[in-house]
């Protein structure tokens, strides 16, 4: 580490690593220091007329120090000792050391002695303090200085030059190109830059200390067999030499700084096209992806199945919560960055900014209001279609369930009904038949509820639109038809019967009586087993206590169905007594009905079975529903609190935006400190869509405890957030406003208490009316004329009078300043657009005359500039951007290639296409 440096911030004061106590310095680069470092003293020596041959012993009496000292500060130091002693040239060189620390820079482990005795690293390293210290540390290029002053001075000026790269002091100086550059862009006429070669680097190094020597009185420090010998040149002795170039043309400066000032001037206009682009591709981007939503959002093209009507439902919940969001932010955003671009427009007395036809703010608003319109309604379709598609399900199942007991129950009836059995029946057989025939009637009857109940459901299946309503239809239709057929066989049949009836006279009233008890306690068990299996929905805790009533009071006539049951197996066990009594050949079937007594047991125990289930279902929907409850009251809760807290903020803001008080900055940092509390709100409203999001699942369609809905809260908001960022914005152009209009606090505070005295409504701007008068209770004289002070009144003096007490308004005055105000006549007046009104009126910022006098220090005073120039005095895309905008120069003293800057100038302050 280098421990001659001064331990401040300054650029030139940083550590050096070349320097070590230590160790000695690499020869070849001693060499070019000590070659370097004897030059540039030799160059400031002479002006006393004396120089050094070898600096480390020249130096060790401290008088040739001394007088260097001197020459390059301009300041006497102390008296010298002349003396030849060691002590004499140790005080010497003590007082020469004295006056470098006096200037700020500490030198650490530089001494007397180490120079007296002609160390030479020492005594390099303290001359190299010096050159840091009085050539070096006060260049300044754009706020940088010292070591990186330098480097970017050496860029700057290489710039337009493409095989030139300056990055350091050591290797980008390595071809010469550098040096020749640095010539050329000050003194073109010294060398001539095109016969240069990138391959031929001593010819270059040679040629630039050449001229330099030659025509800029610039020593020759370097030889170039010193930069191209070694593999890394000396960073120090070329930062040495390249500062003898800066200082011998900062006669440049006045240039400089003209250049300076037109690079500010064109670096707002490309900052401001900038934002103008930035903001035609937002408003684009935006209204593209406005056009792709709406059109989904208008589709109501219903589905077939629950599932991909619950995919919709998802897809739309991440459209609200994923997609429309940002969209949101990048709506308010544009508003705020078109407002920013405006003011910064006239902050800089440029044209206010109008954007591409169909991309204002309000045509964007009214495309955002379209997406609203289409998205209102799309949710409440959504749950409504799934509804429908629930009970469509529910009631297919129910059909499908109710045809197949049916079909079931008619298999092989119609073969049965047309047997011819009884044509060979003996007396018995024959009264068997008939009786069999009357139950199989009271069977059918018993049946035909359920083949209503069959209709009734298909018939409900067309009315909702179910998608597979012509299978439906079919089946219904089948079973209608086979119910008809099953009625005109039953009728041919017992006629048939009754035909032989008065052949046959023994009946078996056994038989019979239980056939008749059997048939209706069957059809009651396969009800009540079909009630029993039956699925059901209920959405509330009401529903389902009334199922659970139902089936109470089902399971209370069990015991007498069991009392029937018994009854029904008494019969069949008399009748099997009579048989076994009598010895009746009866084969052992009952001629009358198929029901067995087995086939009633069996059936009995399968309703006792589906009991207990059925009681388990109706619980766990019970528990649902107390569930679902407990996310109803729970949502209910917090949206009750949330819905307020919004309503609120939104009033508080309404009143801040209104009742300000204190500075600009206070107010903005209050609104700032507003913004951040309602932001760290947002983790409530994400728990309050997490809550609707289980009641979403959890099929909850309503809910008492709540008037809020999730859309209520999610607009409330977006609206919240949009409305303080507004805020916020407006506050940040009035400062913009105050600062760049010299607008007192005073002023702001007696502009805002006007505004608010005539905002009666409170909602932040000013009718026409409203608005002239706030201007008259402010002294503005809105008449046509201004008033004269003679003594008198003539009669455009008493029009002044009595339009300052109100009576009446210079109409044409008034109107123009309504068109600067309001200029997309609107009928209001923001306060934003006052303050810039009250601002405009009284700040001068027209610079057009600034530009073209600076234009004209680069032009040589020419009333016309050349592209050479342009492209020498300015960045390379500054240059170019002016290039492309200026209009040819036509003026008698017009030469091949000459540029109109005055023209220039004048249309970046008035309306036109830059």
């Amino acid at each position: 580490m280098d421990h001659y440096d001064s331990p401040q911030t300054n650029d030139y004061m940083q550590p050096e690593e070349d320097w070590d106590r230590d160790m000695l310095l690499d020869p070849a680069w001693e060499k070019q220091q000590r070659k370097t470092f004897t030059a540039w003293c030799n160059s400031h020596l002479r002006k006393a007329g004396t120089q050094i041959d070898n600096i480390e012993e020249d130096f060790r009496d401290g008088l040739k120090l001394m007088l260097l000292l001197e020459v390059i500060s301009g300041e006497r130091l102390a008296k010298p000792e002349r003396g030849k002693m060691r002590v004499h040239k140790i005080s010497n060189v003590n007082k020469a050391l004295d006056f470098i620390a006096s200037k700020g820079v500490k030198l650490v482990s530089i001494g007397a002695e180490e120079i007296v005795d002609g160390n030479a690293k020492m005594t390099l390293g303290m001359i190299w303090t010096i050159i840091l210290r009085f050539a070096i540390q006060d260049i300044s290029v754009e706020e940088t200085s010292a070591k990186e002053g330098l480097l970017l001075w050496c860029q700057r000026k290489t710039a337009p030059y493409k095989n030139v790269n300056i990055q350091n002091f050591h290797i980008s100086w390595k071809d010469g190109l550098g040096f020749c550059a640095l010539i050329h862009r000050h003194r073109p006429e010294l060398i001539d830059y095109g016969k240069l070669r990138k391959d031929d680097p001593l010819t270059n190094l040679n040629t630039a200390f050449d001229v330099a020597e030659k025509y800029l009185d610039i020593p020759k420090m370097l030889d170039a067999e010193d930069i191209i010998g070694p593999l890394r040149p000396d960073e120090k002795a070329i930062m040495t030499y390249v500062s003898c170039y800066y200082h011998a043309f900062s006669g440049a400066q006045k240039a400089e700084t003209a250049a300076n000032r037109i690079c500010k001037v064109l670096a707002v206009n490309q900052e401001n096209e900038q934002l103008m682009e930035d903001y035609e591709k937002l408003a684009s981007d935006l209204l593209e992806w406005i056009r792709r939503t709406i059109p989904w959002l208008e589709n109501r093209a219903p589905e077939n199945t629950m599932q991909a009507m619950q995919q919709k439902l998802e897809d739309f919940r991440d459209y609200r919560r994923l997609h429309k969001p940002p969209k949101v932010q990048e709506k308010c955003q544009l508003e705020i960055n078109f407002n920013t671009l405006q003011t910064k427009l006239r902050l800089s007395n440029r044209p206010a900014f109008m954007p591409s036809e169909g991309k204002m703010v309000s045509d964007i608003n009214n495309a955002w209001g379209g997406l609203e319109q289409a998205e209102k309604g799309y949710e409440e379709w959504l749950l409504n279609e799934i509804r429908r598609l629930e009970r469509l399900d529910h009631l297919a199942e129910k059909f499908r369930q109710k045809a197949s007991i049916h079909e079931s129950w008619t298999d092989g009836k119609e073969v049965m009904l047309q047997q011819k059995d009884y044509e060979t029946a003996t007396l018995s057989e024959i009264k068997a038949l008939l009786k069999k025939h009357e139950a199989f009637e009271s069977d059918l009857a018993a049946h035909q509820d359920r083949v209503e109940q069959i209709a009734a459901i298909a018939q409900e299946l067309n009315e909702l639109d179910y998608y597979d309503s012509p299978s439906v239809n079919a089946r219904c239709q089948k079973i209608c038809d086979q119910w008809d057929n099953l009625g005109a066989l039953t009728q041919k049949r017992r006629e048939a019967l009754e035909r032989t009836e008065k052949l046959l006279e023994t009946i078996d009233q056994l038989y019979l009586e239980y056939a008749k008890r059997a048939a209706p306690f069957n059809n009651w068990m396969e009800g009540a087993m079909e009630d029993l299996q039956d699925t059901f929905i209920v959405h509330t805790i009401e529903e389902i206590q009334g199922l659970t009533t139902a089936h109470e009071q089902f399971k209370a006539t069990l015991p007498d169905a069991d009392k029937e049951r018994q009854a029904i197996l008494g019969i069949h066990n008399e009748v099997s007594k009579i048989v076994q009594t009598y010895h009746v050949n009866m084969a052992g079937t009952n001629p009358y009905t198929t029901i067995t007594p087995q086939e009633i047991n069996g059936k009995w125990d399968n309703v006792r079975q589906l009991v207990p289930r059925r009681d388990q279902a109706l619980m766990e929907e019970h528990t649902r529903q107390q569930q679902n409850e407990r996310l109803r009251k729970q949502f209910g809760a917090q949206a009750n609190v949330i819905g307020p807290w919004i309503q609120t903020k939104m009033e508080e803001i309404g009143r801040i935006s209104i009742e300000m008080h204190g500075t600009l900055e206070d107010q903005l940092n209050h609104l700032r400190q507003y913004e951040k509390s309602i932001i760290n709100y947002k983790p409530k409203i994400d728990q309050l869509e997490g809550d609707h999001q289980q009641i979403q699942e959890a099929l909850i369609f309503d809910n008492k405890h709540t008037n809020y809905t999730m859309e209520h809260i999610r607009v409330g908001w977006e609206q919240l957030l949009t409305t303080i960022a507004r805020t916020i914005n407006e506050v940040e152009n009035q400062i913009l406003t105050r600062d760049a209009k010299g607008i007192s606090q005073e002023q702001m505070n007696e502009f805002r208490a006007s505004f608010n005295h005539f905002d009666r409504d409170h909602s932040g701007t000013l009718g026409p009316e409203e608005f002239k008068a706030c201007l008259i209770s402010l002294g503005y004289d809105i008449g046509n004329d201004a008033q004269k002070k003679t003594g008198m009144m003539d009669s455009e003096d008493f029009r002044a009078c009595l339009i300052s007490m109100g009576y009446n308004m210079g109409e044409a005055e008034f109107a123009r300043i309504m068109s600067i105000v309001d200029p997309n006549r609107l009928g209001v007046v923001t306060f934003q657009a006052f303050i810039d009104f009250m601002s405009r009126e009284t700040a001068d910022t027209d610079t057009a005359d600034q530009v073209m006098a600076s234009f004209k220090i680069l032009a040589g005073d020419k009333n016309y500039i050349t592209v050479d120039e342009l492209r020498r005095e300015l960045p390379p895309d500054q240059a170019e951007y002016c290039i492309a905008r200026m209009a040819p120069y036509s003026g008698p003293d017009a030469v091949p290639g000459a540029l109109d800057y005055m023209s220039f100038s004048t249309a970046l302050y008035g309306e036109s296409d830059l």
